[in-house]
């Protein structure tokens, strides 16, 4: 479902409580991508992210899109509990519309040189374009299917190549789905993330690269890393934007 953001400039698809699936600017606008060098504690990232929006005169319903980065996966219930504070501090910057929360999201844990505390990796806030260009952000998706009215992991605790390739292949139909609503493709895509520690080499040639079309040219970036949850394996997500740019945090 569809949803705008008016003070935002941007179009969201309704997710769940902690993100929403995907967000695409509004005509006129286009989406930044601001990644911290090194990544801050999570409430000095709040603040950072809401001092460089009021720096550029841009609201903080620009914001459209949070990278996290946490220790270690966590337990539903663990799972639960984190996203409660998190899930408030974005209610009191006034960001929800129509009860639902417009700001994507990726959260997983680096299995090396990991986080000591709850971090935020980078974030994303539109800002007007000179022109009309297909910017858009999609949410972290692991490898979870809603199917017969049950949510479940898609092929559980099997990593091998074919449990692997039903992981994948669940992850690339939820985004698929979620690019035709924003009604935009992976041929636009800036930059594709995998998330995960197994060797998915196997089903690049065959399977990966092809699902990306013309969007494959800007190769993948591989974040040696876990879902956020215990028992998830895998994730992607994506973004099309109109720049990076990185905020020193020395």
């Amino acid at each position: 479902m569809l949803i705008e953001s008016e003070r935002g400039n941007f179009t969201f698809i309704r997710g769940i409580g902690p993100f929403s699936a995907g967000v695409r600017a509004h005509p006129g606008f286009a989406i930044v991508h601001a990644a911290f060098r090194p990544f801050v504690p999570l409430a000095r990232g709040y603040e950072l992210a809401e001092s460089h929006l009021r720096e550029l005169s841009r609201p903080i319903q620009a914001l459209c899109g949070m990278q996290l980065r946490i220790p270690q996966p966590l337990s539903r219930e663990g799972f639960a509990d984190f996203n409660g504070p998190y899930i408030e501090r974005l209610r009191g910057w006034g960001l929800e519309v129509d009860g639902a929360n417009p700001v994507t999201r990726t959260n997983v844990a680096l299995e090396v040189c990991g986080v000591a505390e709850p971090s935020l990796a980078g974030f994303f806030y539109t800002t007007p374009a000179p022109r009309d260009l297909p910017s858009w952000v999609l949410s972290g998706v692991p490898e979870i299917a809603s199917r017969d009215g049950a949510v479940k992991v898609v092929a559980p605790g099997d990593t091998s190549v074919e449990g692997l390739r039903q992981k994948t292949q669940c992850i690339l139909d939820i985004l698929a789905r979620h690019l035709t609503e924003l009604r935009v493709s992976w041929d636009q895509a800036t930059a594709i993330n995998l998330y995960g520690v197994h060797d998915l080499h196997p089903l690049m040639e065959s399977m990966i690269l092809p699902a990306f079309g013309a969007g494959a040219r800007s190769g993948i970036t591989w974040h040696y890393s876990r879902p956020p949850v215990i028992g998830l394996e895998l994730e992607l997500d994506a973004w099309s934007v109109l720049r990076e740019e990185y905020l020193a945090t020395f």
